[in-house]
């Protein structure tokens, strides 16, 4: 791991979350989703980087929280009650935003980004 290459991953997932925010701001719903699916894997595999030297080449974000949460218990909330309704969600973004016609709408992504701004990115800046 270099540190060159875990600043890359942290800079490119906070610059999602702010396109994510601009695309709310534009009613762009599909994108926004998958932006914000794509700040919450990046973020992770960060943090994986940062405490493993490495990462794993997936972008299921339920098994890296679980991988993430060897290094702290308070992760697991991310897996219990409505906080695993909300990240199963924004994992789905990750193929429904770009392949399939179904389409986000509003409150969907206006809900799951406050999620992800106010439990989400808390929880694991933490780790």
């Amino acid at each position: 791991m270099s540190f060159e290459e875990a600043e890359i991953l942290r800079k490119r997932a906070e610059d999602f979350l702010r396109n994510a925010e601009r695309l709310v701001e534009e009613q762009v719903w599909d994108l926004a989703a998958f932006n914000i699916e794509q700040y919450c894997q990046l973020l992770l595999k960060y943090k994986l980087l940062i405490k493993t030297g490495t990462y794993p080449r997936t972008h299921s974000l339920t098994g890296l929280v679980r991988r993430l949460s060897e290094f702290s218990s308070n992760l697991k909330a991310l897996l219990k009650g409505e906080n695993i309704v909300y990240l199963t969600k924004v994992e789905d973004a990750y193929i429904g935003a770009r392949y399939l016609p179904r389409r986000y709408e509003e409150l969907e992504v206006k809900s799951v980004l406050k999620f992800v701004k106010e439990v989400f990115k808390p929880l694991v800046e933490q780790v």
